[in-house]
Parts: C-alpha cells; structure tokens; sequence
C-alpha cells in the first residue's frame, strides 16, 4: 500500500521520538536535557551499561554510539515490536491519533481478517483458561502444581485445559457467533473426514498459548495428559497467524527482560522457559518444537547479540547443538554469536531447579562457552590423534567449517581461536620446559633430559647441537615468514623442529599459533618485537636463500621447505638410532646396534651428499658412507662402550 504525500511527515510532526523511545528505556538524568529534546539512556538493541544511545528530539532521530543504530520513530517501533513498516505506522499513527488512509481493497481485507481471527484466538485462550479450574481439569492441576506452578504462576501464564470432548472448544466458540471458518482458519479445529461435524484439534491437554512480539495469541502448544497419547506435545499447525519457524514462546516478555539488562536464554521446551523465568531469568525463550531455524535466529539476535542456548544435559540436547553450530556459522558477524550452557548429565532447567534451585541454573549459564569452543569439542570427541594422518584430518575438517564463515573478521578470528586450542592439545606433547626432548615409545610420548649447550657427553648431544640444523631451522623460519602461503603444507612438519636455539623456538611457537590468521608475519612481529624477525631473515645463511630472495614464490618456497625440511628429518632419525643404541648399551648389545647405527648414518647422508661432494672434510665409514670427523670420534667411542659393554674392558687399558 502506498500512503498519500505528506502522510508520514505529518505522523512524525505529530509524536515525540523520546516520548516513543521512553516505553523501553531509563534515561539517564544526569546526562539527558529534556527541555532540549537532548536525551540519553542504555542502548535497547544491545546489552550494555552505560548511556550511550542519544535521542534527539527536535530532529527526530536516535543513534547509539555503540551498536551504530539509527533511525527515527517507524525504524525504532518496526525493530522494538519486530513488526513490518505499515504495521509500524498503524501503530503511530494510532499513538498520535491519525486515521489511517484508506488501504487497497485486498489488504484491508486481510488485515480485518487477522484481527478477527487474533479475536477467536483470545475466545480459545479464555475458555481453556476456565476448563482448568473445573472439576474436568483437577488432574491437570495436580500435575501443574508437582511441577512447582500454583495458581499465581498459572494465571500469569494463561495455562489452561482443552477437555477430553470431540467438539468442547467447537460448541463454545459457536454459542459465541464466531463463523465456522475462522475456528478452522485458526487451526482450533479440524474438518471431519466422514463429513460430519469438525472436531477440536486439542483434547485432554494442558494448552500453552503462543504469543506473538506484539503478545497477541497466535497459536497454542498442548501437552498430553494421556500418557499413551501419540504426541506428548502439540502445536497448532501452520495458519495465517502462525509460522512455527518464525516464533519464539515468550518472544515480548523476554525482549523486555533482556532490554534490562537480562541474557537471553534458549531453552527447549514452554515448561522450561516458564521454569526459568518463574526463577527470575525473565529473558527465557523456546523454538516450539523443532530446532531452531535461521528466522528464529535473526530474531534472537534482535533481542541479545549473544544468546545463551541453555539445553538438556542429553544426547539429544548435544546434537540440538551440534545442529545449532552449523546452522549459525555461516551468518556470525561482529557482535552476533552464541554461548552453550549444557544442564547436568539427564537434567533440563525445570528439573534443576526443582532439584537445586536458581543458583544452580546460574552456575551453570555462568560456565557457558563460546560456539568455537563447542565446534572443537565436537570434532576432538572420543578420536586419538597419534599420527600426522589424524592431525591433517582434523585440521581439514576445522577449515571447512570454518571457511563456512561469511564475515571475514570473524572467519579470521576463528582460525586463531582453534589454532590456540589446537596448541593446547598438541603442544604439551613435546616434552616439559623449554628445550626439553622427546620420543615416541611403548604409545607414549617420553620426555628426555634438557640438553644444554656446553653437553657434549654422547653423540646425542653433539648432534642435537650441530650448527647445521641451526641453520636449516632458520631457513625454514624465514620461508615461512616471507611466503605464508606454504604454512598448511608444512605446518605439522614445522612443529615438528627440534629448535635448541630458543629464540627460533619462541619464534617457531608464535608462527604455528597464528599460522591461520590473515598476516602471520605481523603476528610474530607484534608478538616479538620487529627486530627479532628482520634479525633472522639478515642472518648470511638466510638472507642468500633464493627462496628468502624471492618472497611470495610459491614454488620456490615450497622445494626450499621440501629439502631443508627432509635434511631434518633425516638428521632426527639418525639422533633417534643413537640414542636408542646408547639405551641398549645397558642392556645386552649385540652387532645389530652397529647395523642400525650404519643404516641411520647412510640414510642421514644421502640427505647431505650435494654437500659432502663440495667438501674435503669428509671421510667414507665402513659401508662406504660420507662421515665428518666429529661423527667419526663418536662412532668410535661408542664401539669401544660396545666392546667394554662384552669384554669387561675398554679399549686402551
């Protein structure tokens, strides 16, 4: 419908904004000029303390320096009442005591409709409130009572009963002049197939109404009495007045509570709403019956821009949320997200506070978390992640999810909050204290001793502090800084660095942590210091690497990580044979310690043969490997341990 010119001016000339704002505010005092139309109070669409939304009267306008919301009075009415433009203006122009304009035939006729059967809807309300306090409805009371609602709580409620008759509530409205099809139209009854009289949909049950954001009773949800009924709970089907998918039970007096100061909560059933908000969590809503759908999401987010989803301590209350995470990733922005309060093992809200009371409830929310923090759960429950295949999954599992996020900003922000939580459950692996080392064994990790830089008591020690592998863990540093592109490929391999050196392991920890986030460079730079980074990529043995040369070369940086990366690897298993050897000296030794020492040094050196060709310091051991002459001694003075190990003596004495 289209309104004549000047129609909207005049309404707007007619009202106060502060008049009209001050139904759902407290203005502040101290801060507000009311003789200049100058006013303050707490922001309505967003939880806050302090008096930051200002309303100027004399241009008609409202803006929170918080939220940024604006608008004038239609914009301010359509998002506090969750109404649509023309029904916002309905409601103004009957404030201000304007007529409004004749309206287009057809919709006339079908907003007079909606009234009407609003009308019927409230008839349906009254009668089944009166069937509960009749004699029909004592068991319905006694229950109600056991579940800690007297009558007080019950009429607050508008709880009623829908007698256990075909055609009780049919009979009522009819003796009452309301036409057979509005009953029908408001899904209070159903036609008979035999073509006979239309019977009640609602029979033999405690009837729950439904309101709209307005409080107008929309539907109904009917619990059963009867316990071998096929539906302990029934909701009205779909009408002109209900969308199951776009309602909330309790939605106005909820978004009242919240506007003061309450969180939002979400819970499953009407029971547990009327439980909670009995105990004084007045913001307390419920989807009707289903899972929660992205409309009835956009209206929480109305209400709270952090919902707390308060669900039953049970299987089906943990894929309600698993369900929720999925449905809420892709439409999270700034100041739209979640939190998860799980109830006891086997308990929802109405039974915890029966059992414990509100302070209970309130521990529970209190120790609500975050969304990601309940999509990493989910995908780490019940698995064992001992091998590089495992990992990999899992992080390519949590880039789906998260690549399923829209706004950049809280995608970004994702992707580090997991890869902390990654660090919590992978790091603690590697071994206690700084510089500490590990292995693999008997399916536990074992921590080793700390090896410091003046150790040089085995081999073990000379090798874990070669110069070399110093130099190869700055090159993969600074590849890794000057061409991020390459962290997902390597990530796992990077982590697995040995890193003495501790400055290149705090700078190998802060890189791994923000690895997923949009600039990991300047991540390790605010973290430590721009220097520290610029000192590695000067270093000689870095900054004449062509793939440091070349920043941003994908491919280059990849052969680069992919060489020095092996020269590693191959290094920590020749460390890995050694010290196993030195362990099996204390047992029983035998030529297969040799062996495997000789296998681990020939695989060691194939990674190293481009540069053992380019050197004279070299020498060929017994199978015809490349050896230095640190290696050489070492080797030599494990065999004579061997030889001491079988003959009780040691070589020279």
């Amino acid at each position: 419908m289209s309104l004549p010119p000047g129609f909207l001016d005049e309404l707007r000339s007619r009202l106060s904004l502060s008049q009209v704002v001050g139904r759902k505010v407290m203005w502040d005092t101290r801060k507000s000029n009311q003789a200049k139309g100058d006013m303050w109070a707490p922001c309505p669409f967003h939880q806050e303390k302090s008096a930051s939304f200002h309303v100027d009267d004399q241009k008609g306008f409202y803006y929170c320096f918080g939220c940024q919301a604006k608008g004038d009075a239609i914009s301010f009415v359509r998002e506090q009442e969750n109404v649509g433009f023309m029904e916002a203006v309905e409601i103004l122009a009957r404030e201000a005591g304007m007529p409004m304009p004749a309206r287009d035939p057809q919709a006339q006729e079908k907003a007079d409709k909606r009234t009407q059967l609003i009308e019927v809807m409230e008839h349906a309300v009254q009668f089944f409130r009166l069937q509960l306090k009749t004699g029909g409805g004592a068991a319905s009371r006694e229950y109600l009572e056991r579940r800690g609602l007297p009558e007080q709580a019950r009429d607050r409620w508008d709880i009623g009963f829908a007698p256990d008759a075909w055609q009780g509530l049919w009979d009522h409205l009819i003796a009452k002049n309301v036409p057979p099809e509005h009953i029908l139209a408001c899904g209070l009854a159903k036609p008979s197939a035999k073509g006979g009289k239309p019977y009640d949909t609602f029979r033999n049950r405690i009837m729950f109404p439904i309101r709209d954001a307005r409080g107008r009773c929309i539907a109904f949800g009917g619990r059963a009495m009867d316990p071998n009924d096929n539906a302990k709970y029934l909701n009205s089907p779909e009408t002109m007045l209900f969308d199951k998918g776009r309602s909330l039970y309790n939605h106005a007096p909820a978004r009242n509570a919240a506007g003061k100061g309450q969180a939002l909560l979400v819970a499953e059933g009407y029971m547990d709403v009327i439980a909670l908000a009995e105990a004084g969590f007045e913001a307390s809503v419920a989807p009707l019956g289903t899972a929660i759908t992205e409309s009835q999401l956009e209206l929480l987010w109305r209400i709270s821009p952090e919902p707390v989803i308060a669900l039953d301590g049970d299987t089906a209350g943990l894929r309600a949320a698993m369900r929720l995470i999925d449905l809420s990733l892709p439409l999270l922005e700034a100041g739209k997200s979640l939190r998860f309060a799980l109830m006891p093992e086997g308990q929802d809200p109405d039974d915890l506070i029966r059992s414990k009371g509100a302070g209970a409830v309130q521990k529970v929310l209190d120790a609500a978390i975050p969304m990601v923090k309940l999509l990493w759960q989910r995908e780490i429950e019940g698995k064992v992640f001992d091998s590089p295949e495992r990992r990999a999954a899992l992080d390519k599992v949590l880039r789906e999810k998260i690549k399923l996020i829209r706004d950049p900003s809280i995608r970004a922000h994702y992707g580090e909050a997991i890869k902390e939580l990654r660090w919590e459950l992978f790091r603690p692996q590697r071994g206690a204290g700084q510089g500490a080392r590990g292995s693999f064994k008997k399916g536990k990790w074992q921590t080793g001793p700390v090896v410091h830089a003046d150790t040089k008591v085995s081999i073990l020690a000379a090798s874990e502090g070669a110069v070399e592998n110093r130099l190869r863990e700055a090159v993969v540093l600074g590849v890794a800084l000057t061409t991020p592109e390459v962290l997902d490929d390597f990530e796992y391999a990077i982590e697995m660095m040995d890193c003495f050196d501790p400055e290149v392991a705090r700078m190998r920890d802060v890189l791994l942590r923000y690895a997923h986030s949009p600039d990991p460079r300047m991540e390790v730079e605010t973290a430590l210091g721009v220097e520290a980074v610029e000192k590695l990529l000067r270093y000689p043995h870095v900054s004449i690497a062509p793939a440091i040369r070349h920043p941003g070369d994908v491919d280059l940086a990849r052969l680069t990580l992919t060489e020095e990366l092996d020269k590693l690897k191959t290094e920590r298993g020749l460390t890995a044979e050694i010290a196993d050897a030195e362990e099996d000296l204390r047992g029983v030794a035998d030529e297969a310690v040799t062996w495997r020492l000789g296998q681990a040094a020939e695989a060691r050196n194939r990674a190293l043969r481009s540069r053992q060709e380019d050197s004279g310091e070299f020498e060929l051991g017994p199978n015809g490997a490349a050896i230095d002459k640190d290696e050489r001694e070492a080797l030599d003075a494990l065999r004579d341990r061997i030889d001491f190990t079988r003959g009780g003596r040691s070589k020279g004495e």
